[in-house]
């Protein structure tokens, strides 16, 4: 072999350096043993096959930087379609060896991705395969089963299930306005023997938004989450009269189901300093409940979270929650962006975005439930 393959760097890249860790190093040790594969270390260096490798989560821009100026022999890049786009750009560049090259994963998202349209181009030498989940023939037939319940019903299903680029459009949650009876529920006393957590989510209004609580009920080990209660205030005009309002609604859940640990509120703009007054009139009324800012994530995957529930039948709502009801039936994809749920005042997000601020701190909990 010429010596000089041996220039260069290699490079593993991937959301952060913990999925790198999961989905790549950790897989390899399993086959080839700690030794031969070893763990990323402090200085985001694994030893694979003694080849010193760079494990560089896309997350750590300021770190992939570090390398502008080096030159790569092997990249390879897990979960492609999630990675930071200035950061394929910036170690693409890099790879200026006439031998370097890359591999790649990822599921396919919509057909106008940025990394589509790359692997569509003309003009590189590219080679693409594309797999649908069952043409692995090593996973178990109940994991691909439950996998396909999991993503039923969804634009994940032909992403995930299929391998195939699939725009977001049209209605966000169809399986849910197709068959809502089936997701409804009236018998509160047999949800409140399993409830292990109820919270309030709090999305406040400005502008053409509205402010919005909602109640959540999760039944133990996270397996249903189910909305118990909604307020939709349309005239709010001061923080005052929204602590007063919250104080009732509070009490009318706690009443009824006996606990409500939890209040995640909006936060941005003046949300913070809402929250904090909140906190003190809370405190002042002697409420058992703890007031803190949502864990908002990001909203592509605060609609994944919602929709893994709806096909996985996991999300039951009180028949009488009208309104959030309505919320979920008519959510639709933004046609003018990638995975973006549409926001021009003519459908509710106020109350999904209360609805999902009142389950996010829960969501790897929530999402890990059934596996």
């Amino acid at each position: 072999m010429n010596a000089e393959i041996n220039l260069g760097l290699t490079f593993i890249t991937g959301v952060s350096k913990e999925t790198i860790r999961r989905n790549v190093i950790q897989p390899m040790q399993e086959i080839f043993g700690d030794k031969v594969v070893t763990d990323i270390n402090s200085q985001n260096i694994a030893y694979i096959f003694g080849e010193k490798v760079h494990c560089i989560g896309a997350d750590n821009i300021g770190r992939v930087k570090r390398f502008r100026g080096a030159r790569i022999k092997y990249l390879y890049i897990d979960e492609v379609y999630d990675i930071n786009k200035e950061v394929f750009e910036l170690l693409k560049s890099r790879l200026s060896f006439e031998y370097s090259m890359c591999d790649f994963a990822g599921n396919p998202q919509g057909l106008h991705h940025w990394f589509e349209e790359f692997i569509n181009r003309t003009d590189i030498d590219i080679y693409v395969q594309r797999y649908s989940i069952f043409d692995n023939p090593f996973l178990p037939k109940e994991y691909v089963k439950q996998l396909c319940i999991e993503y039923n019903g969804t634009i994940y299903y032909d992403r995930y299930i299929l391998g195939l680029a699939r725009n977001a459009e049209g209605v966000i949650y169809r399986l849910f306005a197709d068959k809502t009876n089936e997701y409804l529920i009236d018998d509160i006393e047999e949800i409140k023997e399993k409830l292990m957590l109820v919270t309030i989510g709090v999305d406040y209004g400005a502008g053409m938004s509205k402010t919005k609580f909602v109640a959540t009920g999760i039944t133990y080990n996270f397996q249903t989450v189910v909305p118990l209660d909604e307020l939709d205030m349309t005239e709010i005009y001061d923080p005052e009269q929204l602590y007063e309002q919250f104080i009732e609604f509070y009490k009318r859940v706690y009443e009824k189901y006996g606990m409500c640990q939890y209040a995640f509120c909006d936060y941005g703009a003046l949300g913070n300093v809402i929250t904090l007054g909140l906190i003190r009139k809370c405190q002042k009324e002697r409420l058992p409940i703890k007031v803190m800012d949502c864990n908002k994530g990001t909203i592509k995957d605060r609609i994944f979270l919602t929709s893994k529930l709806i096909a996985q039948k996991r999300l039951k709502i009180i028949r009488k929650n009208q309104v959030l009801i309505k919320a979920l039936q008519e959510a639709l994809w933004n046609s003018k962006a990638e995975d973006e749920r549409l926001d021009d005042g003519t459908t509710d997000i106020d109350s999904l975005d209360a609805l999902e601020y009142s389950i996010n701190s829960f969501y790897e909990k929530l999402i890990n439930a059934r596996r």
